[in-house]
């Protein structure tokens, strides 16, 4: 049935102008706008939409990954402009917040709603 559809995914902010300057500034990644709704162009211009949703709750898990090659250097970007390496009981994570045991290497952080988002390289 929807085999050659083209899906796309989506999730909800409470303040798109915070989400705009979060995910095309801070973040730096392609950004759209249209019907007041905000469009990232991922790799491969993948589309993931972001909408406003006033009564918003944040997501209690990861919404998106971003993997690199460097996650060091990748945490020690984000911090630099001014984003907050999350911390998890249970997980041993390692004085710059990177999850090293168990998978792929991992540092969580959340942007202006709260919605969880990673860096995570390959080992």
């Amino acid at each position: 049935m929807f085999a050659d559809t083209t899906a796309f995914s989506g999730f909800a902010v409470d303040d798109m102008q915070k989400a705009q300057q979060f995910y095309g500034e801070t973040l730096g990644l392609k950004t759209s706008e249209e019907h007041g709704l905000l469009t990232l162009h991922l790799a491969g211009d993948r589309p993931t939409l972001i909408y406003p949703k006033p009564d918003h709750t944040p997501a209690a898990y990861t919404i998106l990954n971003f993997p690199v090659d460097d996650i060091e250097k990748a945490v020690d970007e984000l911090t630099a402009r001014g984003v907050s390496i999350e911390r998890y009981e249970g997980f041993e994570q390692d004085e710059k917040g990177i999850f090293r045991s168990g998978g792929p290497y991992i540092a969580w952080f959340k942007d202006p709603a709260g919605n969880i988002l990673s860096v995570l390289q390959e080992k």
